[in-house]
């Protein structure tokens, strides 16, 4: 048996086709242009490819995107104060720091500065704890992380819509992707397991779950004998690892290669969770812009 790939990127270009006829739509009717502000602090090669592939998908959807880059040394309350500037700008509708920052900056004090309203990651105090209390929908629902949310989509395109009763094993608990992507699932009313790479036993974990969604950032976690032919599997890991010939390619936490002769379907690395992540963006930030113009 060969597992189904499941195709991130045929599954964004849909949704993105779809958002851009929203903003054609909306630019017409309140004749502004969704806006989204991308701070990017030094010059760390990973972030400025991430940021240059959001801004062009932007571009592609009609929505503006711009860049504000900061040198590798500036002071916290300089970024604090630019991100305060961004927050009062009527025609910024986004603003999205990229991380990792420079150490000698707080993360979460920078996170907590951006305006929940505007925080097209989703990760502002206010927006985590919106999701925490299920405020998911009308005027006051909070912003989601943009990768959970990719993950849910690219899970009910395998597994239909209605996800009740599934059980879910979601390795790794971080505040970017674990946590948030368990509680959407569990308000989908699936069964949700958490483990990590520590986790006792983690095998048996796998071989009980109707579906795995590794975001741990460990190469390889998850090995042939770790699934079944009725496992689906999501890989969030975005590991670079070394060839022989000196160069270097992207792999996620599951050993696709061998899996995918086991599995039910699975998502490749790259072309899976990572374009959906990036159409995300593009979403939430169509949704803080509603929120803003309204």
């Amino acid at each position: 048996m060969t597992a189904r790939i499941i195709n991130g990127k045929e599954i964004a270009t849909k949704i993105k086709q779809n958002i851009a006829k929203e903003v054609e739509k909306l630019k017409k009717k309140y004749k502004i242009t969704p806006t989204l502000a991308v701070i990017l602090v030094g010059k760390d090669p990973a972030s400025e490819v991430y940021v240059g592939n959001k801004e062009k998908a932007a571009h592609l959807v009609g929505m503006n995107s711009i860049q504000f880059k900061m040198a590798a040394d500036i002071s916290e309350v300089e970024l604090i104060a630019k991100i305060d500037e961004l927050n009062k700008d009527n025609k910024i509708h986004g603003v999205l720091v990229q991380l990792p920052l420079p150490k000698h900056i707080d993360t979460k004090k920078v996170i907590k500065t951006i305006n929940n309203k505007k925080d097209v990651d989703g990760f502002n105090v206010i927006n985590v704890g919106k999701l925490a209390t299920g405020q998911l929908n009308g005027d006051e629902a909070g912003m989601v992380p943009c990768t959970p949310l990719g993950c849910v989509e690219l899970l009910k395109s395998e597994a239909g819509k209605d996800l009740a009763g599934l059980k879910v094993l979601v390795i790794g608990n971080s505040n970017i992707v674990g946590r948030p992507l368990a509680q959407l699932l569990m308000y989908e009313k699936a069964t949700v397991t958490i483990a990590n790479s520590s986790t006792k036993d983690l095998k048996a974990e796998c071989l009980s779950a109707d579906v795995i969604i590794s975001a741990a950032g460990v190469v390889n976690l998850v090995k042939a004998d770790m699934v079944t032919e009725k496992s689906i599997i999501i890989d969030v890991g975005i590991n670079r690892i070394m060839l022989e010939n000196g160069k270097s390619r992207l792999v996620g936490d599951v050993d696709f290669e061998n899996v995918k002769d086991i599995a039910k379907a699975i998502t490749p690395v790259p072309g899976g969770v990572g374009p959906m992540t990036i159409t995300y963006l593009l979403k939430n930030t169509l949704n803080c812009y509603l929120k803003i113009i309204k």
